[in-house]
């Protein structure tokens, strides 16, 4: 309890700190370590839905509720290693990627929904591999700038920054 009434003073210098800017490094990075977890969910989910031969609406939703999954596990997992109790740490991760994880779901499903094809590919066709690779890029590309607002207002990635010592 008293790590907790530490860790939420902390949180409110940090907060206060990252307010005065964020850097586009700081941005990336951020979205980097999202990415990776959502693109492990997301092309998990994809060749699973895809391979058991799942209708498209069902291999979407395997494919985010993945992403979140493995995008949130990242986190909590840096997080619990820095000796935060496990409902702290689940809430730092929800705070720190619920809306990075949203906004690169919704960019890379609408890219893969809106390109031509995409949704008909099976894992053999370069189509599927190139829609899918192509889809994560652009997410990234479009969550930069909302990581980087977030961490300018002491959110997102700026709260996880104080358990990474």
């Amino acid at each position: 309890m008293q790590h907790e009434a530490h860790a939420h003073h902390h949180t409110a210098d940090t907060m206060a700190g990252a307010m005065t800017g964020a850097t586009w490094s700081m941005a990336v990075q951020a979205t980097l370590h999202c990415l990776t977890g959502c693109a492990i969910g997301e092309v998990l989910g994809m060749v699973i839905g895809t391979a058991l031969g799942w209708g498209n609406a069902g291999t979407t939703v395997l494919a985010i509720v993945l992403a979140f999954f493995f995008g949130y596990s990242f986190t909590l997992r840096g997080v619990l290693r820095a000796g935060v109790g496990f409902r702290t740490a689940f809430r730092v991760a929800l705070a720190a990627d619920t809306l990075s994880i949203a906004v690169m779901e919704l960019i890379d499903n609408g890219v893969i929904v809106l390109w031509p094809e995409a949704m008909d590919a099976t894992l053999g066709d370069l189509l599927f591999w190139g829609s899918l690779a192509s889809s994560l890029v652009i997410a990234f590309v479009v969550t930069v700038p909302v990581n980087k607002w977030m961490i300018g207002c002491g959110k997102g990635h700026a709260v996880v920054h104080q358990y990474h010592h």
